[in-house]
């Protein structure tokens, strides 16, 4: 049992190294302690596996995770990418395909490093690609990441997951780009499709090949759960089953607002509500164990 997109921790390393009280204080011994307790939580419940889509841009340390994996009998998988709206970091700004430094795209690279050797000097190896495509649309920032996904697949024949807008119908652009590059959409999650209740917008997305991250659940500020899941009581009554995967999107502990105030907005936000309550209530629908 699998949890395709759920982070260990979502942090903002500058911001924590210069203002480490910002939103509230970090312990570092605490915040292992705690992401250990919760790993395990999860591992009781059967889960034997997240993938971690923690990127450049989100505050990946590798090192840190693989402490904490260490204490708990779960597979951490993890990512290589960028995590942007708009624009990709100054790093990249001047060096790439026409540029000032006119070389080769180095996120590629960069990318196939990380997957084929390991990432920061480490022996762990990325398994899969990250880029993101939000309401601004495709910028060229957004657009230079997401072809260099597309090409770092083909390289390299990971998986991609794309995070998505889809109110924007953002999964259908990102579908199209990563084609041009000649990713294969059988192999491509379209992330956060489960914050629609579209059925025409999900089910193209599914019969281009790509699979429906039903993967927000307890994010019921964006989508409340009885809509969540009457879309993929919906999808699998359909015969989508088989295009869907699900997740919290959770993480043991995330920097954009304090716990308190996390807690307080959404209660449900956490590695253990589809298999305590989602799950469930799936099956007294009629969701099928065969098609959980």
């Amino acid at each position: 049992k699998v949890l395709m997109h759920e982070h260990v921790f979502v942090l903002g390393e500058e911001m924590r190294q210069n203002y480490p009280d910002y939103p509230e204080p970090w312990d570092e011994e605490a915040r292992v302690a705690d992401a250990v307790t919760k790993l395990s939580e999860l591992k009781s419940r059967g889960i034997s596996t997240i993938v971690d889509p923690t990127v450049i841009g989100l505050g990946r340390y590798i090192p840190r995770i693989a402490r904490i994996n260490e204490q708990v009998d779960l597979n951490i998988i993890v990512a290589t990418g960028v995590y942007t709206y708009n624009d990709i970091p100054f790093q990249f700004h001047y060096t790439g395909p026409g540029l000032l430094l006119d070389v080769r795209e180095p996120m590629v690279d960069l990318f196939v490093k990380d997957i084929k050797d390991g990432i920061a000097g480490t022996d762990i190896r990325a398994s899969f690609l990250k880029c993101a495509i939000e309401e601004p649309g495709l910028t060229p920032g957004v657009e230079r990441v997401m072809r260099a996904v597309g090409q770092a697949q083909v390289e390299t024949g990971v998986p991609i997951t794309v995070h998505t807008n889809p109110h924007t119908e953002s999964g259908l652009v990102a579908q199209k780009v990563l084609a041009e590059e000649g990713a294969d959409l059988s192999k491509v999650v379209i992330g956060h499709s489960g914050d629609s209740t579209d059925l025409d917008y999900l089910c193209a997305l599914a019969d281009a090949g790509s699979l429906l991250g039903m993967d927000r659940f307890g994010l019921d500020v964006l989508l409340p759960f009885e809509e969540r899941v009457n879309t993929v009581v919906e999808l699998a009554r359909r015969g989508y089953a088989e295009k869907m995967v699900l997740a919290h999107d959770a993480s043991c502990f995330i920097d954009w607002f304090s716990s308190e105030a996390k807690a307080a907005a959404v209660p449900n936000w956490n590695f253990t509500h589809i298999s305590d309550q989602v799950i469930p209530t799936l099956l007294e629908r009629g969701v099928t164990e065969d098609q959980i």
